[in-house]
C-alpha cells in the first residue's frame, strides 16, 4: 500500500439512526442505540471498528467524524482522544448534508485536499484488501483531479435491500475503473436476480474525491444546500460558528447523496469494483445474523436472539 500523503482526509459518517436495526441493538445493548454505537459482533462498536480500519491509511488528525447532536453522549463515549475533529449536525438531514458539510469544512482548511468518505455502520472482513482499493482510488484522484471514484462491492447474492450500480465502459485515465451507466435503489427480487447475474455491483457509498470536486458537485446539483453551507465559512473559528451551523441546518432541506448528487454526475463519476472482501451493510437483523452465521461467529447475544426470533 502506498503512502496516502498529507493531502488525504477521512470523513466518517456516524449520523444515521439505524431504525431498522433498533430491535436488535436494543437486544444487544439494552437500549435502542443507533447501530454504529453498538458492539454488534462483539469486536467493539461499528464506529470504533471503522476508525481502526482506516487508521493505517488516514491519520487521526485528518479524520473527521460527522454525527448528530442527539448522539453526542455516544460519540463522547466511543471516540478516542486521538480523533480531534467531530462535527455535530443539529439534526439528521441525510447523507447529502452528512458528506457536503464536512467537505466544506475540510476545504476551509485544505482547499486542495482529497477526502475518502466511509459509512460507519458497515461490516467488513479482509480489511487490508479493502484499504488497498481505497489507496488505489486516492492515487487515481491525485493524478486525475476532477474524478470522483465510488467503490462498488462485488455482490454475493441477489440482495433486494441494497443500492446497485450498473458499470459501463472502462475509464482510460483510471485503470480498473468503469463509468457508471445507472443506479438502482432497492430493486424487486426479480430485478436483483437479473442484476446479480449481469455483473452489477453494490453501492458502498465509499467515495474518494478532491474536496473542490465535491463542492462543485454540490453547487451544481443541490445549489440551495451548497449556498447555505458556503455561508458558514465567514463564521469559522469565531464565537458565532455554532450559531451559523444551526441557522444553516434550520433552513436546509434533507438530501440523499447517492440520489441527489452521484446519480446526476456521470461525467465525473467512476466505479472501482472491489473483490477479495466480505462486505455487508448491516441494515436488518436478518442480514446481521446471516453474515455472522456465514463467518462462523457467535457473539453472546446470538443464541437468545435466534430463540426469540424463531
Amino acid at each position: 500500500m502506498g503512502s496516502p500523503g498529507g493531502d488525504v482526509w477521512g470523513i466518517v459518517l456516524a449520523g444515521g439512526e439505524g431504525s431498522r436495526l433498533l430491535p436488535l441493538t436494543q437486544h444487544i445493548a439494552g437500549e435502542r442505540c443507533p447501530k454504529q454505537f453498538c458492539a454488534v459482533n462483539g469486536a467493539g462498536t461499528l464506529l470504533g471498528q471503522t476508525l481502526l480500519r482506516i487508521a493505517p491509511l488516514i491519520p487521526s488528525q485528518r479524520t473527521v467524524v460527522v454525527g448528530n447532536r442527539a448522539h453526542a453522549a455516544y460519540l463522547r463515549r466511543d471516540l478516542p482522544g486521538s480523533v480531534p475533529h467531530t462535527l455535530l449536525q443539529p439534526s439528521n438531514k441525510g447523507t447529502g448534508l452528512g458528506i457536503l458539510w464536512p467537505a466544506h469544512w475540510v476545504s476551509w482548511r485544505d482547499p486542495e485536499g482529497i477526502v475518502a468518505v466511509f459509512p460507519s455502520d458497515h461490516f467488513l472482513l479482509q480489511e487490508r484488501a479493502f484499504l488497498a482499493y481505497v489507496d488505489h482510488a486516492v492515487q487515481l484522484v491525485r493524478r486525475c483531479s476532477g474524478l470522483v471514484i465510488l467503490l462498488g462491492m462485488y455482490p454475493d447474492g441477489p440482495e433486494e435491500g441494497y443500492g446497485w450500480i450498473e458499470p459501463g465502459e472502462p475509464v482510460p485515465e483510471a485503470p480498473g475503473c468503469s463509468r457508471v451507466r445507472s443506479f438502482w435503489e432497492k430493486p424487486t427480487a426479480e430485478r436483483a436476480s437479473a442484476f446479480f447475474g449481469s455483473g452489477f455491483l453494490w453501492n458502498s457509498l465509499v467515495v474518494v474525491a478532491r474536496v473542490g470536486t465535491l463542492k462543485a458537485m454540490g453547487r451544481q446539483y443541490v445549489p440551495d444546500v451548497h449556498a447555505r453551507l458556503a455561508r458558514i465559512e465567514a463564521f469559522v473559528g469565531g464565537e458565532h460558528e455554532a450559531w451559523a451551523v444551526q441557522q444553516a441546518y434550520a433552513l436546509m432541506r434533507s438530501s440523499n447523496f447517492s440520489r441527489d448528487v452521484l446519480e446526476r454526475a456521470a461525467d465525473v463519476l467512476a466505479v472501482l469494483p472491489v473483490s477479495g472482501t466480505l462486505w455487508s451493510d448491516w441494515g436488518t437483523p436478518e442480514r446481521v445474523v446471516r453474515t455472522l452465521c456465514r463467518i462462523g461467529a457467535s457473539p453472546p447475544w446470538l443464541e437468545a436472539w435466534s430463540r426469540q426470533s424463531a
